[in-house]
C-alpha cells in the first residue's frame, strides 16, 4: 500500500527492497552546491545506525526537460538515484524516500524497490501564522518550516503586523519594536515579543533549506492600532492610543491624506525587502474600516485631489501607491480580497478569504488569486466535536481533503491563474506552542494533499491509514497533538 502524503502521479514497485546503513552521495556539477544541506538531510535518515556495514550509492541527476519542483525517483537494489531539474526536485524526492524506510530482521534500513514520478499541482502550497494575537518562538517556527518541509508545502506566510502586536525589528522606527510589539493585558499584565533583523535573516536562510520561500505581511491601511500607538502621527486622529488588548478590529487606520503616511510605509517596507528574497509581499488591504477616513480633513481632500468618489476607491488608490513601492524593489503584491474594492492593481494577487468570490472575480479580471476560504481552510476553527475550547466552528481533517481549490465554474485558462492555496492560523485563541501543533497534525496532511496531487487520485480510506501511520511517525518526533491524536488512531 502507498505510504506517501502527499500521493505521486506514479509509483511503479518492484520486486525486493534496497537495503543499507549509509550512504554515498554523488551529484552531477549543477547541484554541486547542495552537497552538505543534502547529506545532512540523509544523514538524518540515519541517525540511529551506529555501525554502518553496507551503503548505497545516491545520485542526483541534472534533467532540463523536467520542471521546477518535479522528480523521478529510482530505487533499485544497490543505487537510488534522482532525476531533476533544481535542489527542489531533489530534496521532495529524499522527502518521498524518508516516507517509504523501514528496518529489516538484520537490522539495516531498507526502501522498497520502486520508481517514482512526480510533480505538483500547484505552485503556491502555503501556510499562514499569526504571531501577534500570541507570539511563537523561532524554534517553534522551525518546527513548523520542518512540517511542511516534510509535507512539500513551499510557501510560509508569516503575519507580522496586528492591532495586537507589531514583531519584526524595523531600524529606522525603533518604537515600533519598544513599544508596538508589547501590550498590557485586561489582568494588567505585559504580553509581546518581536524578531531581530538576524532571527528573521535565521529563519528565512532556514526555510530555504527546506525550499520554502517566506512572504511577509504587513499590514495596511487596516490592523494599524500597534503601529499607530508608538507613531501617532501618521493616524487621522493624532492619538494617543495604545497597542490594543482586545480581538476584532480597530477603528484606528493609516491616514490616507498624508504624505507623511506613505514616507513611513515606504520606509518600513524597503527596510523588510532586504530581509525577505520571496517574490511576493503581502499587505493585508481586509478588514479597514472607514470611520476615521470619513472624517478626516486631510483623506476628504486626497479623495478631492485624485477624484475618488468614496472611501473604498480611496482604500484601493492607496494599495496602487505602495504597490508602486513594492514593484521598484521587484515584489509583487498580494492582498486579502478586500483589495478588489473600489479597483485592482493590475499586478496584484488576490489572497481569497471571505469565499472563493474573490478568487473567482479576479481571474476573471485576469489577475492572479490564491483560494484560502475561511469555510475550509482556517485551521483556527475546531479540529472535532469533542473539542470545546473555544466557540468557533468545526473544520475536520475530511473538511480540508474535500475541498478542491479550483472553482469548476472557471474555464480553463481561468483556472491556470489560481496558483494554490494556502491554510490560515489565527491565534486569538492559541496561546502556546503545543496548542499550535495541536491544531496544525493532522490537518496539515490533507492540505499537502490537495495542493500536490489531483483530485482524481482521492481515496479517503486509505488516506484515513496514511493519517494513522504519519501521526505515529509525528509522535516519535516529539509533536504534540495529544487529543486529537486518540480521537483518530483509536478509529
Amino acid at each position: 500500500m502507498n505510504r506517501i502524503i502527499p500521493n505521486p502521479i506514479t509509483i511503479i514497485s518492484g520486486n525486493g527492497y534496497c537495503s543499507f546503513d549509509r550512504f554515498i552521495l554523488e551529484f552531477d556539477d549543477e547541484f554541486e552546491k547542495y552537497h552538505k544541506p543534502f547529506n545532512d538531510l540523509l544523514e538524518k535518515i540515519i541517525e540511529n545506525q551506529t555501525q554502518p556495514s553496507k551503503s548505497v550509492k545516491v545520485k542526483c541527476i541534472y534533467e532540463p526537460t523536467l520542471a521546477t519542483e518535479e522528480y523521478i525517483l529510482t530505487v533499485e537494489k544497490h543505487l537510488i538515484s534522482v532525476q531533476c531539474f533544481d535542489g527542489a526536485g531533489f530534496f521532495y524526492a529524499i522527502q518521498t524516500l524518508r516516507q517509504c524506510i523501514s528496518k529489516n530482521a538484520e537490522g539495516l534500513l531498507t526502501f522498497p524497490i520502486m520508481v517514482v514520478k512526480d510533480k505538483p499541482r500547484f505552485k503556491w502550497r502555503g501556510l499562514h501564522l499569526d504571531v501577534c494575537r500570541h507570539f511563537f518562538r523561532i524554534d517553534e517556527i522551525k518546527r513548523v518550516l520542518d512540517l511542511m518541509g516534510m509535507y512539500k508545502l513551499n510557501r510560509f506566510h508569516w503575519h507580522l503586523t496586528e492591532d495586537q502586536g507589531w514583531r519584526i525589528e524595523i531600524k529606522k522606527y525603533p518604537l515600533l519594536t519598544e513599544k508596538s510589539a508589547w501590550r498590557t493585558e485586561k489582568d494588567g499584565s505585559r504580553y509581546g515579543g518581536f524578531y531581530t533583523q538576524d532571527e528573521i535573516k535565521e529563519v528565512v536562510a532556514y526555510a530555504a533549506e527546506r525550499f520554502i520561500s517566506v512572504v511577509p505581511e504587513i499590514e495596511l491601511p487596516g490592523h494599524a492600532q500597534a503601529a499607530l500607538s508608538a507613531y501617532p502621527q501618521y493616524s487621522c486622529t493624532g492619538g494617543p492610543f495604545e497597542v490594543w488588548n482586545d480581538w476584532g478590529v480597530s477603528d484606528e487606520v493609516y491616514c490616507a491624506g498624508k504624505d507623511s503616511t506613505f514616507e513611513f510605509l515606504n520606509d518600513i517596507i524597503n527596510e523588510v525587502c532586504t530581509l525577505f528574497p520571496s517574490e511576493y509581499f503581502h499587505i493585508g488591504g481586509d478588514e479597514c474600516p472607514k470611520t476615521r477616513w470619513h472624517e478626516c480633513p486631510d483623506c476628504r481632500k486626497r479623495m478631492k485631489q485624485e477624484g475618488l468618489s468614496n472611501e473604498e476607491e480611496l482604500q484601493s488608490w492607496f494599495i496602487r501607491r505602495i504597490e508602486k513601492t513594492l514593484l521598484q524593489q521587484g515584489k509583487i503584491l498580494i492582498g486579502w480580497d478586500e483589495i478588489l474594492e473600489g479597483g485592482l492593481a493590475e499586478s496584484a494577487v488576490v489572497m481569497s478569504w471571505r469565499g472563493t468570490e474573490g478568487g473567482i472575480k479576479a481571474v476573471k479580471r485576469g489577475n492572479k488569486a490564491i483560494m484560502t476560504p475561511w469555510a475550509s481552510m482556517y485551521f483556527d476553527k475546531r479540529p472535532y466535536e469533542e473539542d470545546k475550547k473555544v466557540n468557533l466552528p468545526i473544520l475536520t481533517w475530511e473538511d480540508v481533503y474535500n475541498y478542491d481549490p479550483l472553482p469548476q465554474e472557471l474555464n480553463e485558462a481561468e483556472q491556470k491563474l489560481i496558483i494554490g492555496a494556502q491554510a490560515n492560523v489565527w491565534t486569538e485563541h492559541i496561546h502556546t506552542e503545543e496548542e499550535l501543533e495541536y491544531m496544525l497534525i493532522p490537518r496539515l496532511f490533507p492540505l499537502s494533499e490537495i495542493l500536490w496531487a489531483s483530485p482524481e487520485r482521492k481515496d479517503i480510506e486509505s488516506f484515513r491509514w496514511l493519517l494513522k501511520r504519519h501521526m505515529e511517525f509525528l509522535i516519535q518526533k516529539g509533536y504534540n497533538f495529544a487529543k486529537y491524536r486518540e480521537e483518530i488512531l483509536n478509529k
